[in-house]
């Protein structure tokens, strides 16, 4: 296209975020692409500056700026591999969602230097509008577990609208440093992003502090490897980045394998433990469209389990529909 256009948000696209509309409508856009449009101001919702995750309303108009054709779909092959390995970690499906079980070290979307992410795969899985699907909460790069995403804009706006008011409940397993005092609890902080040489990274700030969120999560601990290492569950509240690594290191019981908020001095991983970040969204549960609730649980990853097995630690003791450890 050429030249500069104003988009209407149609009736179905309400409660979308603004970044999942560019997905559907300019998927040649990358992530990292419409963040440097929106701080330039190219890119506005009726004519005010808006963000990654504003959600747009029917009605509301969009001003597109010259963007670049998109490029020939790519090869029925690639498209192909990419549908059976999404396939692989499938962990449900009915005609309005998938729940994937997102491997450890898969970015949830494209960014700086991210060419392979759950956001592009999901590209090879068109609806019967040959629409593809779209992400409607995110995980981090090296966090692993359930992954929901909608196949439809009617879906995608309810649950974009579940995730934004908290009615989905999800549940985290984490193996930690040390012991939690007390065994179980809440924290609850402001966080702020915080410039660093690989990039952003939240910190925690007084409260007024600009650019600060308040952030709360509930932790309990399952079960414990001498007074080294801990198995955590961990329900956030609230949904800021990286905060349940920031939580716990506030605790003072960093997670195991984060190359970020690992605070401990002189610290040396044992050979034992397993290299990555011990992060699993385990379970989570959602209201539907049609009033039942959804209930999916994702096994945990193969470093996790590894260290599982060294510490002792038997996920199997939980039945990850009936007494998980937070129903205790």
């Amino acid at each position: 296209m050429s030249g500069v256009r104003q988009q209407v948000v149609a009736r179905d696209e309400d409660g979308m975020r603004l970044d999942r509309w560019f997905a559907t409508h300019f998927p040649q856009v990358t992530f990292g692409h419409l963040q440097k449009l929106l701080r330039s101001g190219q890119v506005r919702v009726d004519s005010g500056r808006v963000k990654t995750n504003t959600r747009l309303a029917p009605g509301q108009v969009v001003r597109v700026p010259p963007i670049d054709p998109a490029p020939a779909r790519a090869e029925g092959q690639v498209i192909s591999k990419d549908a059976e390995f999404l396939r692989s970690i499938l962990l449900y499906e009915d005609d309005e969602l998938y729940v994937f079980n997102k491997p450890h070290g898969l970015a949830s979307q494209g960014g700086s230097g991210t060419k392979r992410h759950m956001d592009g795969l999901l590209k090879s899985l068109p609806n019967a509008k040959g629409e593809a699907p779209r992400l409607v909460h995110r995980l981090d790069r090296d966090t692993s577990g359930c992954l929901v995403v909608a196949k439809t804009k009617a879906a995608a706006a309810h649950f974009g609208t579940v995730f934004s008011s908290r009615q989905a409940r999800k549940i985290y397993w984490a193996v930690v440093w040390g012991n939690p005092h007390p065994k179980q609890g809440s924290i609850s902080c402001f966080l702020a992003k915080q410039p660093t040489q690989d990039g952003e990274q939240m910190v925690v700030v007084p409260q007024g502090t600009q650019g600060a969120q308040h952030s709360v999560s509930y932790y309990s601990t399952t079960d414990t490897a001498a007074r080294r290492f801990a198995w955590v569950t961990l329900k956030p509240v609230t949904g800021r980045t990286h905060q349940l690594r920031v939580h716990m290191a506030q605790l003072g019981n960093p997670i195991m394998g984060d190359p970020r908020y690992f605070n401990i001095e002189n610290w040396e991983a044992p050979d034992e433990i397993a290299k990555g970040l011990h992060l699993h969204a385990r379970r989570i549960r959602l209201p539907m469209r049609n009033g039942k609730l959804l209930d999916v649980s994702a096994p945990l990853p193969e470093h996790m389990q590894a260290t599982f097995d060294v510490l002792g630690f038997d996920a199997g003791r939980y039945d990850a529909q009936d007494q998980d450890p937070e129903d205790a």
